[in-house]
């Protein structure tokens, strides 16, 4: 079993009080934004059964977020949308939802723990391989961000329900890949993607 305290009680015996952990959701799928959340739990915060949001049930993730959204000490978002995901590449536009999620908590943090990707900020950071399951605070922050961007999908599935987003949250599953083929792609797509870039003449109105 994974000590997902384990980083931040390191932080908080060498003095740090504001411990923000930052994970991402979205990098894959071929439609929509990605969604960055940066979360701060109090000392004593203690949720048993958090881990990594991909490996909870959509309702004990909807559990989870509200618990987190009642308890945390700040909580962040960042959103970065396809076209700009498509200007700078998936990679930029995720640290660019990073920072900005760490900038949406609205106070000076004196650490962040990062789900792997390394980010260059005036703040010391702790990039951690696998972190949602290694840390609490990453842990809550997987689940702010998984619930918000799977809402996104939910209300562009109301739109295009063709697509079958509210099941496949926007991945090239067959049944999503099956509809592009059929009806083209949506103004959220993913132009710079492959294979949305050999639809791009075929948009939806």
């Amino acid at each position: 079993m994974e000590d997902l305290y384990k980083y931040e009680r390191e932080l908080y015996e060498k003095g740090c009080h504001l411990i923000g952990g930052v994970d991402e959701v979205g990098r894959g799928p071929l439609i929509g934004s990605v969604v960055a959340s940066c979360v701060v739990l109090p000392k004593d915060f203690y949720l048993e059964g958090l881990t990594d949001s991909k490996k909870l049930s959509e309702k004990k993730r909807d559990t989870f977020y509200e618990i987190i959204k009642d308890k945390a000490i700040a909580i962040g978002i960042g959103i970065v949308d396809e076209k700009k995901i498509d200007e700078v590449n998936i990679y930029e536009a995720t640290k660019i939802a990073m920072e900005d999620a760490i900038i949406n908590t609205g106070i000076k943090l004196d650490h962040v723990l990062i789900d792997a990707m390394p980010l260059d900020i005036d703040i010391p950071t702790t990039s951690i391989i696998k972190g949602d399951a290694k840390s609490i605070s990453i842990a809550a922050a997987s689940v702010i961000a998984k619930v918000t961007r799977d809402k996104m999908m939910y209300d562009l599935d109301k739109e295009y329900p063709m697509y079958d987003l509210k099941h496949n949250k926007g991945y090239g599953t067959k049944k999503h890949m099956d509809a592009i083929k059929k009806y083209g792609i949506t103004r959220y797509h993913r132009l710079s993607y492959k294979p949305v870039s050999l639809y791009k003449d075929k948009v939806l109105n």
